[in-house]
């Protein structure tokens, strides 16, 4: 045989010379789950290893993130029962703890990237990404006022990066004028382009306690049958103003992830999300699999389908295992 792709195999020398795929930890954005209050730290019970941390804990845990090289970040609020209404009024309020925190957060670590979440179920009493009528729709262009008053307001800390989770239709373009007229244009927008209505997203909804009260979001979230839909969501995107496209969930969806790498030239982000995290915690747990391995596995597989970023609850736990 002339031919014997073995002999690019036998040593892990030149193995690590031809790998195609490298992931590093310049890759990951560790998302975090913000409490009210002081000397909080409380695990979510559907995903092992994670908390929901008030400032003081959560600026440790940026801290150590920091020195393991993952340095960008994606926070979310846990807003409590007695701050919601139907239209998500205290998420553009100045005074409410999460924009207080944010610009905390920034101030304290400059040189961090901090990601902000727009959508109004964690502060809706309806749990649903947008404004909900008496007849249980969900209106798009009535939520988009209340979506650019909260980007407004997330701008307004100093933060990086807005990410539109929404899936309301124009929210890019209305938020990325919105910034502009009142001089943000330097904050970023990633766009939750192709996000699915998935069976994935469970244990986030119970980190946050968001889910919704009525009805589901297959609305305004995507068919998990279609892909060729994303393509119109990219484009959309791309041209009312968003700087990064991602796809939400990333495993299930790795075909979603490469369409947009091969067809658009900006940045593409996977999120790798609960559901699939906790997945691989549990069987884990019951010594199915290899939890590193399969965590670093399933990671490279974001990368290598054409994720230049990589929101994963495993980031630090993965840099950890990097750095080793």
């Amino acid at each position: 045989m002339l031919r014997r792709p073995r002999r690019n195999r036998k040593s892990p020398v030149i193995r690590g010379m031809i790998e195609e795929t490298r992931l590093s930890t310049k890759d990951f954005m560790q998302p975090l789950f913000l409490l009210e209050g002081k000397n909080k730290k409380v695990e979510v019970d559907s995903m092992p290893g994670i908390y929901r941390l008030s400032l003081d804990h959560m600026k440790r845990e940026i801290e150590e993130c920091m020195n393991l090289g993952v340095k960008a970040f994606d926070v979310f609020p846990v807003v409590d029962a007695k701050y919601k209404d139907k239209e998500a009024s205290q998420s553009y309020e100045p005074d409410f703890f999460y924009l207080k925190a944010l610009e905390e957060i920034k101030n304290e670590f400059p040189e961090a990237c901090i990601m902000t979440d727009v959508a109004m179920d964690p502060y809706s009493t309806d749990g649903h990404d947008g404004v909900v009528d008496e007849d249980g729709e969900i209106l798009n262009d009535e939520s988009l006022e209340i979506l650019g008053s909260m980007a407004l307001a997330q701008a307004e800390t100093g933060i990086d990066i807005i990410g539109p989770s929404d899936m309301m239709d124009g929210r890019v373009e209305y938020i990325r004028d919105l910034l502009d007229d009142n001089g943000f244009e330097h904050t970023s927008i990633m766009a939750y382009t192709a996000k699915y209505a998935s069976a994935f997203y469970g244990p986030f909804r119970d980190a946050l306690d968001s889910a919704p009260k009525s009805g589901d979001k297959k609305t305004y979230q995507m068919d998990p049958a279609n892909l060729r839909e994303a393509m119109i969501e990219a484009e959309l995107d791309e041209e009312e103003g968003a700087d990064f496209l991602m796809v939400k969930p990333a495993l299930a969806y790795l075909d979603v992830i490469k369409l947009l790498r091969d067809n658009f030239d900006l940045p593409i982000a996977a999120y790798n999300v609960s559901g699939e995290y906790s997945m691989l915690k549990a069987a884990a747990q019951k010594g199915w699999i290899d939890g590193d391995q399969a965590m670093m596995e399933s990671l490279l597989s974001m990368k290598r389908a054409g994720a230049k970023i990589i929101l994963t609850y495993f980031a630090k736990e993965a840099a950890s295992l990097m750095n080793k």
